[in-house]
């Protein structure tokens, strides 16, 4: 149950992005709850194999390449699906962070107090 809230939380902040962010767009409703799966699934599964790969490089630059590699999911995720785009890499790391810090908002609604 909890899975399935974070999932729209998340379908709630892309929506709002697309809505703030002039490069980014998404169709609807429902095409922001099929983005916020596939970019879970897509943090699940490529994530892990694309940190392996570039792991000198992120070490190098002290973990800032982790926000490339969060950017090109991004792109990959606006390429796999019909109804979202995004327009370049700077507008897909904007959005990258700006998700971040709006789920770990919505997020901490979920939080039920452990007194």
């Amino acid at each position: 149950m909890k899975l399935i809230l974070k999932l729209l939380l998340s379908a709630v902040a892309v929506f709002i992005l697309a809505y703030v962010l002039p490069g980014v767009t998404v169709d609807g409703y429902i095409t922001a709850i099929i983005v916020s799966v596939v970019l879970a699934l897509l943090n699940l599964f490529v994530k892990p194999i694309l940190v392996i790969f570039t792991l000198p490089i992120t070490i190098l630059t002290l973990g800032l390449f982790l926000l490339i590699i969060n950017a090109l999911i991004i792109l990959l995720a606006g390429n796999l699906i019909d109804g979202f785009s995004v327009s370049s890499i700077w507008t897909a790391i904007l959005f990258s962070v700006l998700l971040s810090i709006l789920q770990s908002i919505l997020y901490s609604l979920l939080k039920e107090d452990k007194m």
